[in-house]
């Protein structure tokens, strides 16, 4: 999905990757945006995980749309793609996605907690993790920090949740339309203004 930079204007994803998909939170946001009606590409660094988690949803659910890749292909594939790996593997995983992404939102939820208990968070000196990869990736991939203190527990069930979510990204379309992506998942999202606010969404 491109931008015209004359009207900054994001369509609606049809397709959304999930890198990090086999995962308790990308899983939980592949069930809730599936059931909502987008086609899911669960993303893993192993294509067969990938397929593994693709196919446990559709065990449960038979009518989704829903598939597992690799993650390089699983980001080619998509028109908007959501990054819900563990910090430690976030600018990696970027790195080697990076020209799939060009020209797309990327959601990134990354948290960065301090191991070895991973109960504690870390900003880095940049003040976010999002931060770090919209540096790292360049203008031409619009980032848009969300969904970082949403429990991933709460998402793989089928109640509705009362929590807000923060949504931080320097184009203000891009935030418009990850907006819908929270409302979307069965969530209230609040406009958090540009990138650099991120860090407030996991404080």
């Amino acid at each position: 999905m491109t931008v015209n930079e004359s009207d900054l204007a994001f369509q609606k994803p049809n397709t959304i990757a999930i890198l990090g998909g086999t995962g308790a939170l990308g899983g939980g946001l592949a069930r809730r945006w599936s059931r909502a009606g987008y086609q899911i590409i669960i993303g893993s660094r192993n294509q067969e995980k990938g397929e593994q988690a693709a196919q446990a949803l559709l065990d449960e659910f038979p009518d989704l749309n829903v598939l597992g890749m690799a993650n390089l292909a699983a980001a080619e594939a998509a028109d908007l793609v959501v990054l819900t790996v563990p910090h430690a593997h976030q600018l990696k995983t970027l790195e080697q996605v990076h020209a799939a992404l060009m020209g797309k939102i990327l959601i990134d939820v990354t948290v960065p907690l301090k191991p070895p208990k991973v109960a504690r968070v870390q900003l880095p000196p940049s003040g976010s993790a999002v931060v770090d990869a919209q540096e790292m990736l360049g203008s031409e991939v619009y980032v848009v920090s969300a969904f970082q203190n949403v429990s991933a527990e709460h998402l793989r069930q089928d109640h509705a949740i009362s929590c807000d979510v923060l949504v931080a990204g320097d184009k203000r379309a891009a935030r418009d339309l990850v907006m819908t992506l929270v409302q979307a998942a069965g969530l209230k999202g609040w406009h958090a203004g540009p990138l650099a606010n991120s860090g407030r969404g996991v404080r």
